[in-house]
């Protein structure tokens, strides 16, 4: 890779462009810079990695870290099946009610978007902590309980199509091209930041948002909920009376965590409550405001609930880990490569697709993290789903040896014998897995067996919440449940 390349792609990533290579006249000529930064994330991480274990700390548990790339696959499958409809809006917004137009090769309307997306994301992440509703998106975000560069990519399916809301009055004046550029950007710079290997900025931490504040942002102590919503700059938080500094140990995820890798979980969770409480609250007005107040409001409460509702949590703090095998975590970051291999090829080649196509490729892709989700969390059927997805995945990869395809979506062939062979000898494991009455996780030690019933009866206990209290921010969670 061309050296230049290497600095073009970190300075993106820092959010360190100028207008004049970054300023297009049609939306045509953006360039999809989130795609183009997947190597420096997968970069990122490595070397993260490595820090960590020089430093002689915990480093990323595998487990939590693939489920946090496994919602990223989730989001931008999304956008795979309906891309162009989150700019939809903004576009219709610009042509139909455009009060003027700023010229798009112009620094100043480059610097006022740039401040406008980031004024923007500000409003968009507080109400997303504020309301209900939009919360249920946004809380995937936040449920890991680790903090770093896998956490970033964690991101929900849903989110994209309701924050789109809260940038349309940019549309007023500025081009489509030059909000989706500083769109992606925002997002980008806010990659970095989620990591403990660095500590502080000096006088920038007046300024940007920095991996200190943002810490406090993903944190679940009481003095953490609430703070620190900026996305670029954290000037707004110091603004609008909601900054706070970094002055303990943060403890990090949901107060009450969702205790699974489930990926389907993960995502829908906070609607299926939603609907539980709109089904028991009282009264219509009430079961509105279930959706429009803050996730801890019930009958009787502030909109945003009770401080006194979090409980007062202090590092370090108890961790969903039921863990699994070493070799089953070297088979899922190996299976988990392929997947985002081939998940980055079709992104690239999806001009060339058919919808047919594209659906069958994103109904594979979920199907295969729920699979990794289920051996995460000790599901009694993980074993039979996986043999499942490898046999058809065996399949496919024979068929496309006999019918390669042609053109832009030509694969190497000796990549596919590769791939072919390594869904073949998964097919024997699962295989031979499936007929063992005892599973899988009989290989782990059975020192391991007291701590995995722990966990899995939490998780199972989470998943059939009847009752539950939610304070400001969504974080916080005082629940009442039973096993139904």
């Amino acid at each position: 890779m061309d050296v230049s390349v290497i600095t073009t792609g970190l300075r993106r990533i820092f959010y360190v462009v100028s207008p004049n290579e970054t300023s297009f006249k049609t939306l045509e000529d953006v360039p999809d810079y989130i795609q183009a930064a997947f190597p420096f994330f997968t970069t990122f991480i490595i070397v993260e990695a490595i820090v960590l274990a020089l430093q002689k700390k915990n480093g990323i548990r595998i487990n939590d870290g693939l489920v946090s790339i496994s919602a990223g696959v989730f989001s931008e499958t999304s956008k795979f099946l309906l891309k162009g409809v989150i700019m939809f809006a903004y576009i219709y917004v610009y042509d139909h009610w455009k009060l003027f137009t700023l010229p798009w090769n112009s620094p100043w309307t480059w610097l006022i978007c740039f401040i406008g997306v980031d004024f923007c994301y500000y409003w968009f992440h507080r109400m997303a902590h504020e309301v209900n509703v939009i919360w249920a998106a946004h809380q995937v975000h936040h449920s890991s309980e680790e903090y770093n560069f896998t956490t970033a990519l964690r991101q929900s399916v849903v989110q994209n199509y309701t924050s789109i809301v809260f940038y349309l009055p940019l549309a007023l004046a500025v081009p489509p091209p030059m909000y989706m550029v500083h769109s992606q950007f925002n997002l980008l710079y806010q990659f970095w930041i989620h990591t403990e290997i660095v500590h502080s900025l000096g006088p920038l931490e007046y300024i940007l948002n920095t991996p200190s504040h943002h810490r406090v942002h993903h944190g679940r102590n009481r003095y953490c909920i609430d703070k620190n919503y900026g996305g670029t700059l954290i000037i707004w938080d110091r603004l609008f009376g909601t900054f706070t500094p970094e002055t303990e140990e943060v403890v990090y995820g949901l107060t009450h965590p969702v205790a699974s890798f489930d990926p389907n979980y993960i995502q829908w969770c906070h609607y299926m409550h939603i609907l539980r409480m709109t089904w028991v609250t009282p009264g219509l007005l009430n079961k509105l405001w279930v959706l429009l107040k803050g996730p801890g409001w019930v009958p009787g409460k502030s909109r945003l609930g009770c401080i006194e509702d979090i409980p007062d949590v202090h590092a370090p703090a108890e961790k969903y880990d039921p863990g699994v095998p070493a070799w089953c975590n070297l088979y899922c970051m190996l299976h988990m490569a392929i997947t985002v291999l081939h998940y980055d090829h079709a992104v690239r080649y999806r001009e060339e697709m058919s919808a047919v196509l594209m659906l069958v490729l994103s109904v594979h892709f979920v199907y295969t993290l729920t699979c990794f989700g289920a051996l995460f969390d000790h599901r009694n059927r993980a074993s039979l789903m996986e043999f499942g997805r490898c046999l058809y995945c065996v399949v496919a990869a024979g068929y496309l040896e006999v019918f390669p395809p042609e053109g832009a979506l030509a694969m190497s062939t000796l990549l596919c014998r590769a791939v072919h062979f390594v869904f073949v000898a998964s097919l024997l494991l699962w295989g031979m897995q499936s007929l063992r009455h005892e599973g899988f996780l009989s290989t782990a030690d059975d020192r391991r067996k007291p701590a995995v019933t722990h966990t899995q009866e939490r998780w199972e206990s989470k998943r059939s919440i009847t009752t539950a209290t939610y304070g400001s921010g969504g974080h916080r969670l005082n629940v009442q449940s039973k096993r139904e």
